[in-house]
């Protein structure tokens, strides 16, 4: 399986990622994406090939292995990682949709921007990084919960005990090299978990700074307000003053105010 789009769209998240995000981003890469690519792949080479039964019963064989193992390990983990990966789709869509639109703004209108940076992280794309992390957080738990409830738990044992039709009793199942299989199992459940832990850092460090923001913000507005009060040329002003987008470009946000500003006759 070829993982080069996979590294292609992590170097280009991690432009408009936080310091978590870039963690997150390393543990999924490395720790993650490398070794399901360069060992855990070997390691499950045998999986259906060695996986033995002690009689000769036809289709028992086959008939117990889909049993015990509903869904591979290895394709189990490539689903998760294609799951986990595309909500970073949505950031990188949505920063290419503002460079377009600021683009298609600035050729229309000489030269003026209609984002100071599009790639910052307010307004609509503020909502759509948060609703990213959301959702590689709950897909990573899902498939930890798929792989716990198909598998009975992270454990793999040496020996299944085997009663399915065609089988003519209890037949005794062994599977090919589960202690080392067991390792990578509790290797790539840890760096779920971690990765999970740093989306949901990553979420309170968002909406923390987000919410102090607003608290300075609406102390500014505030402290203008009372010192607005003191003459009456400002209380008009304050009154006719309009909301505007907070990525708006500088240039763009003074020409809005000389457009309020009246003229006299």
């Amino acid at each position: 399986m070829n993982w080069n789009w996979l590294q292609a769209l992590i170097s280009g998240v991690s432009n408009y990622s936080t310091v978590f995000g870039r963690v997150w981003l390393s543990v999924v890469f490395i720790f993650r994406v490398m070794v399901f690519v360069v060992a855990a792949q070997r390691v499950w080479a045998d999986e259906r090939k060695d996986f033995e039964c002690n009689t000769r019963q036809p289709g028992c064989t086959n008939v117990c292995y889909d049993h015990f193992f509903p869904i591979s390990h290895i394709s189990l983990w490539a689903l998760q990682l294609i799951f986990v990966t595309c909500p970073s789709l949505m950031v990188v869509a949505h920063v290419k949709y503002r460079q377009m639109k600021d683009l298609k703004y600035t050729t229309t209108h000489e030269g003026k921007h209609m984002y100071a940076r599009p790639g910052k992280k307010r307004g609509g794309l503020w909502w759509t990084y948060l609703v990213s992390l959301i959702l590689k957080a709950s897909f990573d738990g899902a498939f930890l919960y798929i792989l716990y409830y198909i598998h009975e738990g992270f454990d793999l044992p040496r020996l299944l005990k085997c009663s399915m039709d065609p089988c003519p009793n209890i037949v005794d199942c062994y599977v090919s090299r589960p202690t080392e299989k067991k390792i990578f199992t509790l290797f790539m459940v840890v760096s779920s978990a971690v990765c999970i832990l740093m989306c949901i850092f990553e979420m309170f460090y968002f909406i923390c700074k987000k919410v102090k923001k607003r608290i300075i913000d609406k102390i500014d507005e505030e402290t203008r307000e009372l010192k607005s009060s003191s003459t009456p040329h400002s209380r008009h002003k304050s009154r006719s003053s309009l909301r505007v987008d907070p990525t708006v470009s500088n240039q763009n946000l003074n020409n809005i105010k000389t457009e309020e500003t009246p003229t006299t006759q």
